[in-house]
């Protein structure tokens, strides 16, 4: 089976780097443009492109897929099927429709539930306690195409979205090789997609994680799971932005939301019905560091409004 691979990040390397450990014939490797990263702005390669090249694959980056041009490099490569993971770019219709096989996408959810660019993480900060992988026949919609198969997996009490990430990645990638393989001997039976039971997992910006204290104790802890390591949940106190990399529920509790209970020994904010310990903190222009050890040098007094 000959493949061309469409995906950008380490999520998607991880299933490119199982297909060429199968055997498969890699065609090519479509990914996003270089970006640049860090204070620093260094322009660099998606974990894709460097997989590619440390394979001799030919690797493509455009900017576009609509004005012709990938159509023109896709029909030269003439793949029988297009394998597309996190690649960050919507697939016109000629070449949805080019290869034998069509183009199978391997979505981080259980569609029809988190459709969208976010799935892993969205699955924690709403609550769920069940998320998967799903493969898709990909049409013109977003997420929309018929489910091919799903890998079924329960989400840890504590679990953040950065550990997720790197357990679906592996359940993906397998998933995949099971779905191509029953492609070729004709064996998949596609499902369509219930659209009236479609959730959505919209792109994360970075003001969705600025914690809001009116919400629970629940709520506000999948939000800090669900946004580790990226954006990363937030707070201001006095003034201060304070990243929350941990937190757990309290028995504490205040007749207002979003102030501190006490500071004693641990940091602990009111919440809708109960509050919320920080655990694990990074005050702006510091290193990760306990609660406690923030105290130690930053006084924090009871009563305090967290923002």
């Amino acid at each position: 089976m000959r493949i061309v691979f469409m995906g950008t990040p380490d999520y998607a390397a991880v299933t490119l780097q199982k297909l060429i450990d199968e055997k498969y014939e890699i065609a090519a490797v479509f990914a996003q443009p270089d970006k640049p990263v860090g204070r620093k702005q260094i322009l660099t390669p998606p974990a894709t492109k460097v997989i590619a090249i440390d394979n001799n694959i030919p690797i493509f980056q455009p900017k576009t897929l609509r004005d012709g041009e990938a159509y023109s490099i896709l029909k030269e490569l003439n793949p029988d099927v297009i394998v597309v993971v996190a690649y960050g770019k919507i697939l016109p219709k000629e070449i949805l429709d080019l290869p034998k096989y069509g183009c199978i996408n391997g979505h981080a959810s259980l569609l029809p539930r988190l459709r969208g660019a976010s799935p892993i993480q969205w699955a924690i900060v709403t609550g769920e306690s069940q998320t998967g992988v799903s493969t898709m026949l990909m049409d013109e919609g977003m997420d929309t195409g018929d489910i091919l198969e799903t890998a079924v997996v329960d989400i840890g009490d504590e679990e953040t979205a950065e550990e997720l990430f790197d357990r679906l990645s592996v359940i993906s990638a397998d998933l995949m090789v099971s779905t191509l393989q029953k492609a070729e001997h004709g064996k998949l039976n596609p499902i369509k997609q219930d659209h009236e039971a479609a959730t959505y997992a919209p792109i994360i910006k970075k003001e969705m994680a600025h914690i809001d204290f009116t919400k629970t104790a629940d709520e506000i802890c999948n939000a800090v799971r669900g946004f580790y390591s990226w954006p990363c949940a937030y707070c201001f106190i006095n003034g201060k932005r304070i990243k929350v990399i941990k937190a757990t529920k309290s028995t504490l509790t205040a007749n207002k939301c979003g102030i501190v209970i006490t500071s004693d020994n641990k940091l602990v904010i009111s919440c809708k019905n109960g509050s919320v310990e920080l655990i694990t903190v990074q005050p702006e222009g510091a290193k990760a560091m306990s609660a406690v050890q923030m105290l130690n040098g930053h006084k924090i007094t009871e009563g305090t409004v967290v923002e």
